[in-house]
């Protein structure tokens, strides 16, 4: 068993909320690490037609047959059960009594604002971590074996190729996940749509352009990739223009929640693959990011990540925030590292003197420049 990096809070916070809370992509552990910190808990999946009418129809049997100490799983799919929960917590006024999950996150955050705000504490957990790996048989030896594997648990533990797991992962995904929340009748033009993004990856998030290939409107891109957010598959990395004077670019980048499954929408199978394909570089970025967002997530530190760019495109790839401690990142696939990472650090010490300087790049070998700190996959930066 791989433990996870949410254990200790989740234990910490369900002697403190009558509800613990925990969304997340499908398939990322959630039920598993439920089970790890309270093994003697009732469970029910709310998949499950019989358990789904009987919430439906009856919420309040359906609660008093589940309490003192119960995992509801996927409980999107019974959104009335919130305002119930709401009612018998606020009875009972027990710590602990509920984890619930779900792999929607626009549905939970919806009903839990509407519904649990005060009462319950909220996790999100994503596919492994490179920190949970380190020191298990399923270590990655490089990080283009990682980029391949993928971080999912069931893909990982089992040894499953990625042409199975994946194709069986999006097929699920858009006839179940894409039904349940939008009303999308051509279901073939939006996987076209997952394949587009997963060939601008890295890149700022043009909708004319995207629109213009997809012969699609703005508001049905923005709605799109809406969905992609709520369901995991994607997220946006903000563009960072605090306290600058300059013209600066705005609009969001594209990343994906699971490098595996990056790789595998782009056709990538095999390291060679990998090494000669145009968006290696963007693929490794998007790693380094993803990693250091499950790091920031799994620590629960205030760090929030940005890149900058101005009009003139000079370009950080990751800016981040703690407090009011600016670090800024340039991040490479090379192998080594090469003078030309430091013009864009260079450019931003310019007009932001307080920032601490710094390259994560794809070699083995980690070191502590006079200007710089140079940072490996495996010795990322603390946040």
């Amino acid at each position: 068993m791989i433990r996870r990096a949410l254990e200790t809070k989740v234990l910490e916070l369900l002697e403190k909320f009558p509800i613990i809370a925990i969304t997340g992509p499908r398939q990322s552990g959630k039920t598993t690490l439920s089970k790890m910190v309270r093994p003697d808990y009732k469970y029910v999946n709310l998949e499950n037609l019989s358990d789904r009418e009987f919430a439906l129809t009856d919420p309040i049997g359906f609660l008093n047959t589940y309490k003192d100490g119960v995992i509801i799983d996927e409980i999107q799919n019974v959104p009335s059960l919130f305002s119930y929960l709401q009612i018998v917590t606020d009875e009972r006024n027990k710590n602990g009594e509920y984890i619930i999950t779900g792999s929607q996150n626009f549905l939970m955050m919806e009903q839990i604002t509407q519904s649990l705000a005060g009462r319950v504490a909220l996790f999100t957990l994503l596919p492994f971590s490179l920190n949970e790996l380190k020191n298990t048989t399923y270590q990655p030896e490089t990080w283009e074996k990682y980029a391949l594997s993928g971080s999912y648990p069931r893909k990982i533990i089992q040894g499953i190729q990625s042409d199975d797991y994946y194709e069986n992962y999006i097929k699920t995904y858009v006839e179940r996940d894409v039904r349940l929340l939008k009303n999308i009748l051509n279901l073939d033009l939006f996987q076209k749509f997952i394949r587009v993004l997963s060939g601008r990856v890295g890149q700022l998030f043009n909708q004319s352009s995207l629109g213009n290939e997809l012969d699609l409107d703005n508001k049905t891109i923005n709605s799109w990739f809406t969905l992609l957010e709520a369901s995991f598959i994607t997220f946006k990395l903000q563009p960072y223009y605090k306290n600058f004077n300059k013209r600066l670019v705005k609009t969001p980048k594209i990343y994906f929640n699971d490098i595996g499954l990056l790789c595998y929408l782009l056709g990538i199978r095999t390291e060679n693959d990998l090494e000669n394909h145009y968006a290696k570089g963007s693929i490794f970025e998007n790693l380094i990011v993803l990693e250091l967002l499950k790091n920031s997530i799994n620590e629960s530190t205030k760090a929030k990540l940005y890149f900058w760019r101005d009009a003139s495109h000079n370009e950080v790839d990751l800016i981040i925030e703690t407090g009011n401690e600016i670090e800024a990142f340039e991040i490479k696939s090379s192998k080594t590292v090469n003078q030309s990472f430091f013009k864009g650090l260079d450019y931003f010490k310019k007009i932001n003197n307080a920032a601490n300087l710094g390259v994560i790049y794809g070699g083995s070998e980690s070191q502590k420049r006079t200007n710089y700190d140079i940072y490996t996959l495996n010795d990322l930066p603390k946040l």
